[in-house]
């Protein structure tokens, strides 16, 4: 049975302790694309991933946010986070299926060994994170991400603390292996989105709008001419707030 996946639509605002984190108005994460949300750390951008999956994030949200399918959404999300959590007792391998394991879900040994050879770890499943490096530990969140087969993959800054060359490898292979899915990506860094995102959204003084995007393919090349006159512009429009 295929998977549908479905574009969200969100209206409303978050509100803590009284005051206005962020307002958004019509903010449109379509199915099959990625979509961006940039903007300053601190900003309130992690929340609304937090929001979109359905975590305790002590904020009240006022406001809809649904799928164009009208099921639910929190229970068709995966998480790509900052930091790999990993596991440090288990090894990349189980670490990749921890979700079945800890659903009491029978593993799908066949879907994780073609998993594990696409995102480039034949040579590394067996072993502990400790001994893994930084993009390998990554390599291995996003098998985890792949492994869940969820239509809709929500990414909070999962390359920002890997080096320049890693991270551009990570940025392409997340973009070769999330195909057909309805993607956010939460970052600060106006390359990152230019290069990856169909829709890029700002948050900046509390607001959140629509800006200029470039059109696909995606990724881009970080030396076209374009990617660089438009990561300037989103550049100066976040700090012009």
């Amino acid at each position: 049975m295929s998977v549908i996946i479905p574009s969200l639509h969100i209206d409303g605002s978050a509100v803590f302790d009284g005051n206005i984190l962020f307002s958004v108005k019509d903010m449109a994460i379509n199915s099959s694309q990625w979509t961006c949300l940039l903007g300053p750390s601190g900003s309130g951008k992690s929340t609304l991933l937090r929001l979109i999956a359905g975590l305790d994030t002590h904020v009240e949200f006022n406001g809809s946010l649904d799928a164009s399918d009208n099921l639910q959404v929190h229970n068709r999300v995966a998480y790509m986070a900052q930091s790999d959590l990993l596991l440090p007792w288990l090894r990349a391998d189980e670490n990749i299926s921890v979700g079945s394991r800890l659903r009491g879900e029978k593993i799908d040994n066949d879907q994780l060994e073609i998993i594990i050879q696409n995102v480039g770890l034949i040579d590394h499943y067996k072993k502990y994170p400790s001994e893994l490096s930084g993009g390998q530990r990554q390599r291995v969140a996003l098998a985890r991400t792949l492994m869940e087969n969820k239509p809709i993959i929500l990414l909070d800054e999962p390359f920002s603390a890997l080096d320049a060359k890693t991270r551009l490898e990570m940025q392409d292979l997340v973009a070769e292996h999330l195909q057909e899915k309805t993607i956010l990506l939460v970052t600060h860094d106006p390359s990152e989105a230019t290069r990856l995102c169909n829709n890029i959204y700002i948050l900046n003084d509390r607001e959140i709008y629509i800006t200029k995007s470039l059109p696909p393919p995606f990724p881009k090349n970080i030396n076209d001419e374009d990617v660089f006159l438009l990561q300037t512009k989103l550049l100066e429009e976040i700090r012009s707030s």
